[in-house]
């Protein structure tokens, strides 16, 4: 099977426009909201959103972290190359404050729980919400579900969801894993 461009960058630009709407309404002005994105891909679609958020709210103090998951993975021992750690960046504090995590695709649900367990070391937040670009809804291994969807997928275990993350050629593909 070809690869296939199931969303270009104009349908990224409507996606990501119709999401931050969606967390205007829920957390207007962002004073007790804080967006994380999980490394290295949710950071790429979480700094997309601040961006469109500063200019729809024209609040510009609105927080971003990142944060890097790879030691809290379930499967960071059983790989053939040692895990190559990105860096965690959250300069706020996140007890008593909504959280918004953030990832470019939802799949098995294994990297979300990474990233739950990473957040809890930096304090008790008042609620956790999950946004993502691309659900993969019939491919969970564990119960999670997000809050915010940009694109529901229904794709089979021998294809793969990549996003491209380039400023003017960003795109959404689906890949055949046996074309690979």
């Amino acid at each position: 099977m070809e690869p296939r461009v199931i969303l270009n960058n104009q349908h990224l630009e409507l996606i990501i426009n119709r999401l931050c709407y969606q967390l205007v309404e829920n957390h207007d002005d962002f004073s007790n909201t804080v967006l994380i994105g999980l490394q290295p891909r949710g950071v790429f679609l979480a700094e997309r959103i601040v961006e469109k958020l500063k200019t729809i709210t024209g609040v510009e103090s609105i927080q971003l972290g990142k944060l890097d998951i790879t030691f809290y993975r379930d499967d960071f021992r059983r790989r053939d190359l040692p895990a190559t750690a990105s860096e965690t960046e959250m300069d706020f504090l996140i007890e008593d404050r909504k959280v918004v995590l953030i990832d470019d695709v939802l799949y098995t649900g294994r990297t979300i729980r990474s990233g739950l367990d990473a957040l809890m070391d930096f304090g008790r937040p008042q609620k956790v919400e999950l946004l993502v670009l691309v659900d993969r809804r019939f491919s969970r291994h564990l119960p999670i579900q997000p809050d915010y969807i940009g694109r529901t997928v229904d794709a089979i275990v021998s294809e793969h969801v990549e996003v491209d993350w380039s400023k003017d050629k960003g795109k959404v593909i689906l890949k055949s894993l046996d074309s690979e």
